[in-house]
């Protein structure tokens, strides 16, 4: 399917010099500031509580969060989520001093429940009719347990598309597509270093599905590299790809519009539970296209891929095709 058909190729390939110089300062701004800033971890990984309250009219978030701030508590976080009345407060677990024996887990949650019940209490006494809907607890050996899943997960992912791409294509296609993939990755998170969004679990979720959204956007330009090279015998390396990146500029409008439009929604009408998930998405399929046209695509030429790493030379048939007497 196609909403418009373009006549003459857009030369892609002549400008890919600027722009993967500037994808390449993209890529170190984010790595700056992921070293610099880090993420903001949630207390799914970090270990803490979760408090879920309800009031009688909208809250105030920022109130809230300057009340539990007051009590000495340092890292905490506030979002309405759901109804503009419901709020989830996050508190990170009680500090203990340095050199303190390790505490049982009996001993923790008395220490959970008293930190618990003091910022209730705070709460009340600027509401008295906020009510505690429900706590959760995540430990620190949790949230270590999580951050490590995770970043093996991501591992496995990157692992599984490398050896995909190379046996469906070629060495050279696998290695341009994941350093693309690798970029839209960092990219992100970069952004969310820089501006401090938290991150958490449906974040991650979010990166791994780019990763997959992403390598489908660079399989589908590498496919039809592949047919132009069977029906342009006569075409350049560089004007096959720029014939297969703007033969596919249609079914990219199609594909991530409609993409970005299911995503926008979660953004403007899912809360803040669905919104870190949906702003992470919302970069990665941006930058997903971008990566899978300026710099996957490009590297693979600057690689130097050619018409024979995807198609076998044909052997010529000896005229003799038998004993020469």
């Amino acid at each position: 399917m196609e909403l418009f058909r373009i006549k003459k190729d857009i030369p892609f390939m002549r400008n890919a010099l600027i722009f993967n110089v500037i994808s390449a300062l993209t890529f170190v701004a984010a790595v700056f500031f992921l070293l610099t800033k880090g993420l903001h971890l949630s207390v799914e990984f970090t270990g803490g509580t979760t408090m879920e309250v309800s009031y009688s009219k909208p809250a105030d978030t920022d109130k809230i969060r300057a009340t539990v701030s007051g009590l000495g508590l340092e890292g905490v976080t506030t979002q309405t989520f759901g109804r503009a009345q419901d709020v989830v407060i996050r508190l990170p677990l009680p500090k203990r001093e340095p050199g303190a024996a390790k505490l049982s887990e009996k001993e923790a949650n008395l220490l959970i429940g008293a930190q618990n019940d003091k910022v209730l209490a705070a709460l009340k006494a600027n509401d008295p009719d906020v009510q505690l809907r429900r706590t959760a607890v995540v430990g620190a050996q949790v949230g270590d347990e999580l951050a490590h899943d995770g970043v093996m997960a991501l591992l496995f992912v990157i692992v599984g598309v490398m050896a995909y791409l190379a046996i469906r294509f070629e060495w050279k296609y696998a290695v341009s597509a994941i350093i693309a993939n690798l970029h839209d990755v960092v990219i992100i998170l970069g952004f969310f270093a820089f501006f401090e969004w938290e991150f958490d679990l449906a974040v991650l979720a979010a990166v791994l599905a780019v990763l997959g959204y992403s390598v489908n956007e660079s399989v589908v330009i590498f496919d039809r590299i592949r047919e132009n090279f069977l029906k342009l015998r006569k075409a350049t390396v560089t004007e096959v790809i720029d014939n297969a990146i703007t033969s596919t500029i249609s079914r990219t409008i199609i594909t991530h519009g409609c993409t970005q439009m299911m995503v926008l929604s979660m953004l403007l009408f899912g809360g803040p539970t669905l919104h870190g998930f949906a702003i992470a998405l919302t970069i990665g399929i941006l930058f997903g296209i971008y990566s899978s046209v300026f710099v996957a695509a490009a590297i693979a030429m600057w690689l130097g891929v050619k018409r024979e790493d995807l198609i076998k030379p044909v052997k010529e048939k000896d005229e003799a095709d038998g004993a020469v007497v």
